[in-house]
């Protein structure tokens, strides 16, 4: 009886500590999830995507425009309905063609992790004289798929007072 006693006590610590090894190393692994993703490069690409998209808003260009979002992409446009999918190229469409001609995006901050970054920022919105025809702020998502990032929600609203 002895002898069944310390087995058991012996069987009960091994897997004891069987447990808090493999506890510790599930915990390595997500910390070492977080170390890998680098938010600087995150910016920076960011920073890059953003750069063409305004060169390509101000070539007039929404297919190229839509090629940044995931084919089951979402876009809110102030005062409207949400766009979906292959509407989004003429979503921007309708924006280039009611005279927009220049964008600007300013980040403001960005968070994330390895599969989703969000990025808020402020949008400014020119006609071809230049002037100013709407200034708001923006929210995007970011999904990284098979190692590409593209859009998977792109809010925006105005902060200009309503026209008169």
């Amino acid at each position: 009886m002895k002898l069944l006693i310390q087995t058991i006590l012996k069987a009960g610590s091994l897997l004891l500590m069987l447990i808090i090894a493999a506890t510790g190393c599930q915990q390595q692994t997500d910390e070492s999830k977080t170390a890998v993703f680098d938010m600087g490069k995150a910016k920076s690409f960011i920073d890059s995507i953003n750069t063409k998209f305004i060169e390509e808003f101000r070539n007039g260009d929404s297919v190229a425009l839509a090629s940044h979002y995931w084919p089951d992409a979402e876009l809110f446009f102030p005062k409207g309905e949400p766009i979906k999918g292959k509407d989004i190229i003429s979503g921007w469409g309708s924006s280039i063609n009611m005279g927009l001609t220049d964008i600007t995006l300013t980040t403001t901050d960005i968070t994330g992790d390895e599969n989703f970054i969000i990025e808020t920022g402020i949008i400014e919105l020119r006609d071809g004289k230049k002037s100013l025809v709407d200034k708001g702020n923006y929210v995007v998502v970011w999904q990284q798929r098979n190692g590409e990032w593209k859009l998977y929600r792109d809010i925006g609203n105005s902060s200009m007072p309503p026209a008169k």
